[in-house]
């Protein structure tokens, strides 16, 4: 029997050796056909090392208001400067930086302006409320070993904010914490609402539960897009009640209802047709989070289904996301892990679900999707 295993460990082993042979690196950077390849990975390597700078730049961008400003362009650097308080040669570095990476460009000499990416930033308020909050990140991560050694019990700056998830396990101090934690969810959430929309149909469905829904950003993207959907609303007592509000306001009272409960300890609501996890599984540690899947599979009446939404581990094209930025985002935190799509439909199937399917999202570096029939 062939030994796959070894063999690809095999090949991995010859390919790490040529590839860190410097004759073998200074060959292929001279040689025409292949040269592009060489550059591209050469390139993706300085990224790597360069790229706190880069996320220190585009911090740089939104905690100043520089985008804003941006957006008044073409305008020199000498009237930039005060109005993000730095000198002109400061104001001057931080511009030619985010040229760089496209935050900002010169339409002609010292004139100003949003660059691509720039343009991208400035439009989106969710964006730049997530740029704001990683600074919590960063500063765990000044210190990655000493943050993988540390009992993940032991407070970080990211699990000081994340009160949110030990409110769920019985902290006390909860009030102006879970507001934060909401409005941070509800100016991020559109990125996930934009993709289950575009590749899951509501067409069938009458009533649906968002499991942990804050204060109804989920709910109101998919409830304006589908007017017929009846809405309920699962979280918190002081979380449900603002979302009640909130939501009712957006798409009509009459359609929102809200259930107010700990989705650890309490049922979860009965006569839902769909169930809505979004961004809430990979929150949570292996035990937990399948005790809360087989929770709500027994909410639900045979033929309901379960929409699970958030980023995944192992998904083509968007894996560094998936566990070399969620993976060290959750483990600071102190909770959970991103999961790949073959772990999470394994847990459902332990949960007593039927059948569970993966749908195929446009952008996987904000969500991927898997639906599961009870």
């Amino acid at each position: 029997m062939i030994d796959k295993a070894a063999i690809r460990t095999g090949w991995i082993k010859r390919r790490n050796r040529v590839f860190a042979n410097p004759r073998f690196q200074h060959w292929a950077a001279r040689l025409p056909l292949i040269r592009w390849i060489a550059r591209s990975r050469a390139d993706a390597a300085f990224d790597l090392l360069a790229g706190f700078a880069y996320s220190q730049v585009l911090r740089a961008y939104v905690e100043s208001g520089l985008f804003d400003i941006l957006q008044d362009g073409p305008l020199p650097a000498a009237a930039i400067a005060p109005r993000i308080g730095l000198s002109e040669a400061a104001a001057l570095t931080l511009l030619r930086a985010g040229r760089a990476l496209r935050l900002s460009e010169e339409a002609a000499p010292d004139c100003w302006m949003l660059g691509e990416q720039g343009a991208v930033f400035a439009a989106n308020a969710g964006v730049q409320a997530m740029v704001r909050h990683h600074r919590l990140l960063y500063a765990d991560l000044a210190d990655p070993m000493g943050l993988l050694r540390a009992d993940r019990r032991e407070a970080t700056s990211l699990s000081r904010f994340w009160t949110y998830a030990g409110a769920l396990h019985g902290a006390t101090e909860r009030g102006a914490q879970t507001s934060e934690y909401s409005q941070l969810m509800a100016a991020s959430q559109h990125f996930v609402a934009d993709e289950v929309l575009a590749s899951v149909s509501f067409r069938n469905v009458t009533r649906l539960l968002d499991v942990g829904g804050g204060h109804g950003a989920f709910l109101k993207a998919i409830g304006t897009a589908w007017p017929q959907l009846e809405l309920g609303l699962f979280d918190l007592p002081e979380v449900a009640d603002t979302g009640r509000a909130v939501l009712g306001e957006a798409v009509g009272a009459g359609r929102v209802t809200a259930h107010p409960g700990n989705f650890f300890k309490d049922s979860i609501p009965q006569g839902y047709d769909m169930v809505s996890l979004i961004r809430i599984l990979h929150d949570h540690d292996d035990d937990p989070a399948q005790g809360l899947l087989a929770n709500i599979r027994a909410s639900l009446a045979p033929g309901a289904r379960l929409l699970i939404a958030e980023p995944m581990a192992q998904i083509p094209g968007a894996e560094p996301m998936g566990e070399a930025f969620f993976g060290l985002y959750l483990w600071a935190m102190g909770s959970g892990r991103a999961r790949s799509p073959a772990e999470i439909i394994a847990m459902l199937k332990r949960a007593g679900f039927a059948r569970a399917q993966v749908v195929a999202t446009a952008q996987p570096v904000n969500a991927s999707v898997i639906i599961a029939q009870a």
